[in-house]
This record gives structure tokens, C-alpha cells and sequence, in this order.
């Protein structure tokens, strides 16, 4: 993909401009922020596109000394260099003009809840946490559960997590679906391969910025927590169940022994719900942009399989098979899965900019 020379040079423009500002002295507060943001963003940019730039100016120089007889073979030599080079520097440049998912830079709220299967599906979701929980680790990221709903026969049933580090969005995103397992459950005295299922929900984290909550239009409950089986796991009211009036959405937490820090969860989950909620009304109006993803980001589509009996993934959306089962539900290995996912979603965006 070829970027107008124009463009190259708005590029360098625009970085000058920010840097003017950050170095005039005049700007404070949120002005000197914003511009500190812009500038970070930008730079790399500029850097790629200053690159491509040069590349282009040196074939033009080159394509000059082709005339010169004494200077036309090292010319051909050096131009053939560049030009092997210059198709990848401008797709790299391509790739990060792309419009950037503003979410992208924010922790995430990760939801599993076990679908059909029954105990199965609840021993599924709990090897599906267990799977993100080592990933997050191998990416240096924080997993904090939030709110769980233990299976008797172990796993979950409903377990909400805080993914906490740099870019944990942008990476998890298309994690959100229904993911199948085929095995034979360890219960299974016949030996007959069972097919359970668990959705995976990943909710950009808001802060009181992206939604603002107001008392008025919440209901606060307090009960009394329990856990697997019934018994009570503590003998105060410290469990919270949040509605939020407007919408109808209830968030319940009953993690935690202190009432304030279940509060504070359950308000966490709250915010990125229904923020959530406002992206896909945003997306909604985007019908066409939205075509160019990878899959359709509704957690009713069923985007990947996990069969034991053949030691493989299948992710749906992308047609991709890695006979890689046991590093991937290990968690290490999830990540050649969602690279391989960011980069068909990026390669379709690039065209869909090209047309």
C-alpha cells in the first residue's frame, strides 16, 4: 500500500506542531497531557513514516545515477536493496495509521460463564480461566477475581475477573464467544467423547470518565454470601447486588469479606457493562466498519473449538487449526492464537482502507 507523499509530509507537520506546543512552556493541567497523549501517539508514526520518506527520496536519487555509466551498477545494486525494503516500511506505516480502538489501552473485565454440559461446562470454564490466568502472567499482567459462582465438582459456573497491564484489551478482544470442548469427561465410564461449552465475555474496563454513575439511579442490595453446596462462608451481610435502574442491569459480588470492597467491585463490572453496552450502540451505527473485523463480536457465536481426543484448536473465524491443544490450554501457547487473530484482523482492515 502506497501513502501519498502529501500524507508523509501532514505527518511530520502535525509532529512539529506538538512538539512546539510541549516545548513553548504554555501549556498546563489537561492541555499538557492531552498534548503529552497526542505526541506519544504520533511520534511512532512519524518515525516510520520519516523512514518511507527517506526511502523514496533515495530511489530518487539512485534512478538520477542510472545515467552515469561509471555509477549505473552500484546504482542498480543499492536500488534493488531499497525497493525489497520499502513494501514492508510502508505497510508497517499503513498498519499504524490504521484507526486505533480507543479501548484497546484498557485493562479488562473477563467474564466465563459454563454454557451447556453441565458439570462438564463448569470444570470447561475453570480450565478456560486457568488458561487466561497463566497467559495474563506470561504478559506480565495482574488477574484479579472479582466475583465467582464455584461448581461443586470443581471449575465454575460463573467466574468475573479484573485483567490488569498494558494493552490487555486490544490483546483479549477477540476472545468473546462460545468456546466448545470435545473429551471424554472423567466421569465418563463409557468412554464417550461429551461436547460442553463456556462463553467468554471481554468488557473494556471504564473508569468514572467513560460512565458516570448517578446514586439515584442505583438499587443496593446487601445479603448474605454463600458458597458451593449452600453453606454460608461468612455470618455478615457482605455480599452486593447493584441494579442499575435505567438499564436493568444487576451485578452481584460476593468475593470478599469486606462489604466496601465488594461495593467497589461489583460497581467496577457496573461500569464496564454498561460501557460496554454504549461501544455497541456506537458499533451498531457502524455496520460497515464492523464487516471488516474478525468475527462479528457477538458472544452467542461460536468461535472455537477444543477437541482432546485429536490434540487440537479450531478457531472458526479465521479457518485456523494448531494441533497445540495442551500448550494452549496451559496458556503460553493462547498467544500464537491471538496474534494469529490481530493480524487477520489488521490485514482486513487494511484492505477494507484500500478499496
Amino acid at each position: 500500500m502506497s501513502i501519498p507523499a502529501e500524507r508523509l509530509d501532514q505527518i511530520g507537520r502535525r509532529l512539529a506542531e506538538i512538539e512546539a506546543r510541549l516545548a513553548s512552556g504554555t501549556l498546563a493541567g489537561d492541555e499538557f497531557v492531552a498534548a503529552s497523549r497526542d505526541y506519544a501517539e504520533l511520534e511512532p508514526i512519524a518515525r516510520v513514516a520519516a523512514e518511507v520518506r527517506a526511502a523514496r527520496e533515495e530511489i530518487a536519487g539512485l534512478q538520477a545515477m542510472l545515467e552515469d555509466p561509471e555509477m549505473k551498477a552500484m546504482a542498480e545494486e543499492e536500488l534493488e536493496a531499497i525497493r525489497a525494503r520499502l513494501p514492508e516500511a510502508e505497510r508497517e506505516l499503513a498498519l499504524a495509521m490504521l484507526p486505533r480502538d480507543s479501548a484497546d489501552a484498557k485493562p479488562a473485565m473477563l467474564e466465563i460463564r459454563a454454557g451447556t454440559g453441565g458439570d462438564e461446562a463448569a470444570l470447561f470454564a475453570g480450565d478456560l480461566y486457568r488458561m487466561y490466568e497463566r497467559y495474563a502472567a506470561e504478559n506480565g499482567w495482574k488477574v484479579e477475581p472479582v466475583s465467582m459462582s464455584a461448581s461443586e465438582v470443581g471449575g465454575f459456573k460463573e467466574i468475573v475477573a479484573n485483567v490488569a497491564g498494558t494493552g490487555v484489551f486490544a490483546k483479549l478482544k477477540f476472545e468473546s464467544g462460545v468456546h466448545r470442548v470435545q473429551r471424554v469427561p472423567e466421569t465418563e465410564s463409557g468412554g464417550r467423547i461429551h461436547t460442553s461449552a463456556a462463553t467468554v465475555a471481554v468488557l473494556p474496563e471504564a473508569d468514572e470518565v467513560d460512565v458516570h454513575l448517578e446514586d439515584k439511579d442505583l438499587k443496593i442490595d446487601t445479603y448474605r454470601a454463600s458458597g458451593a453446596g449452600g453453606q454460608h462462608v461468612n455470618t455478615t451481610d457482605s455480599a452486593i447486588r447493584i441494579t442499575h435502574l435505567p438499564t436493568g442491569t444487576v451485578v452481584t459480588c460476593q468475593d470478599g469479606r469486606s462489604q466496601h470492597k465488594n461495593k467497589e467491585k461489583a460497581l467496577q463490572v457496573l461500569r464496564a457493562r454498561l460501557y460496554e453496552a454504549q461501544r455497541e450502540a456506537t458499533q451498531g451505527a457502524e455496520a460497515e466498519a464492523r464487516k471488516a473485523m474478525v468475527g462479528s463480536g457477538d458472544r452467542s457465536e461460536r468461535i472455537r473449538t477444543y477437541n482432546y481426543p485429536q490434540g487440537r484448536v479450531t478457531d472458526h473465524r479465521i479457518g485456523l487449526t494448531l494441533h497445540k491443544l495442551p500448550e494452549i490450554i496451559a496458556g503460553p501457547g493462547l498467544g500464537e492464537l491471538i496474534d494469529a487473530l490481530i493480524g487477520e484482523d489488521e490485514a482486513k482492515r487494511l484492505a477494507a482502507m484500500s478499496e
